[in-house]
């Protein structure tokens, strides 16, 4: 009789043959060594993630530290809105007239006061501008008034050559409620007049508008304009006020840089809307101002009397007349 053999053994297991794990014994060594990579893992996973974080602004980005989030996390675009809705900014030349210059931030102080608004005050001499012109301290101005009120929603930049001349009026209601923004636009209009190919949009909407600028007769000012607080403007500030165009020679330091990113670059010329000057910027002397809605009248928000700060001219001489015409109507109030 014959038995059944069992089966052989072989000395070699066949390929990805499953062992048994538990008969492996792990050196306690090797065990605490594995830990420490996991740990080392989790940690670079985590600085990874925060990094990711700090790169797109989420941290790092806040320009205040009054908002937290979770974790520490600074936040500025949680703040927009909770602030006075409207922050008028203006540069003063350290050099000018203390006594002018006093009048200026009162004249501004006076508005924002009749309004709920705040003003920014600051000096062209606060901002690093290296060889550039002192003009270009706009820019950094309202960056920095941004990051001071976090809370506030539109930035209306005025330059020192300016008076708010009709404190009656509200410049939230009188251009940035999108209703009346709506029909204050300029569609269909060269940038540079008179025949730039570049245009505005004619199918913007006002509540994706993040830029006000008017246009005088050579092309856009900058004397007068709002920009509303976000990542956006963040981007836009950093742009026209980048390296490469302040070291440029343009005949017109920043409003040549401004009509540059305006033209070549759609992601601004997408965000920005042009009003009639004589709505925020209307010129006192007619012959550089649009000729179609460029001059100041009686009645009119803002009287900019521009260049008075260069040509060997006297802002304060200028201006004078106009300042007696605001106190006498002050007194009648």
């Amino acid at each position: 009789m014959h038995f059944a053999m069992p089966p052989r053994k072989t000395s070699r297991p066949p390929p990805y043959a499953a062992r048994n794990q538990s008969s492996v014994r792990i050196p306690p060594a090797l065990k605490n060594l594995l830990r420490r990579d996991k740990l080392r893992l989790v940690v670079v996973g985590a600085l990874g993630f925060f990094t990711l974080l700090w790169l797109f602004g989420w941290i790092g980005g806040g320009s205040s530290s009054n908002s937290v989030l979770p974790g520490g996390v600074a936040s500025t675009i949680s703040l927009i809105g909770t602030g006075p809705a409207v922050v008028i900014v203006t540069v003063i030349d350290p050099q000018a007239n203390p006594a002018w210059t006093e009048r200026i931030k009162k004249n501004r102080e006076e508005y924002a006061k009749k309004h709920g608004y705040l003003t920014f005050f600051a000096n062209a001499s606060d901002y690093p501008l290296r060889n550039s012109p002192p003009s270009w301290a706009k820019v950094p101005a309202v960056r920095h008034a941004m990051t001071r009120n976090p809370g506030s929603t539109f930035f209306w930049y005025l330059d020192s050559t300016a008076l708010i001349m009709n404190p009656s009026i509200d410049i939230h209601a009188h251009v940035l409620a999108p209703s009346r923004l709506e029909k204050l636009m300029i569609i269909n209009q060269p940038v540079v007049p008179p025949d730039s190919v570049i245009k505005t949009f004619s199918n913007l909407k006002p509540d994706r508008i993040d830029v006000i600028v008017t246009q005088d007769k050579d092309g856009l000012s900058q004397s007068s304009w709002i920009v509303r607080n976000g990542d956006w403007a963040r981007y836009f500030l950093d742009a026209w006020f980048d390296p490469i165009y302040r070291s440029y020679n343009f005949q017109k330091a920043e409003q040549h840089a401004l009509e540059h990113i305006v033209q070549w670059h759609g992601t601004i010329l997408a965000k920005l809307a042009m009003v009639s000057q004589d709505t925020i910027n209307g010129y006192h002397a007619s012959d550089l101002a649009n000729a179609n809605h460029g001059t100041y009248k009686d009645g009119d928000l803002v009287a900019n009397f521009y260049g008075c700060d260069r040509e060997k001219r006297s802002c304060a001489d200028e201006q004078q007349p106009f300042f007696a015409i605001l106190e006498e109507a002050k007194n009648k109030d």
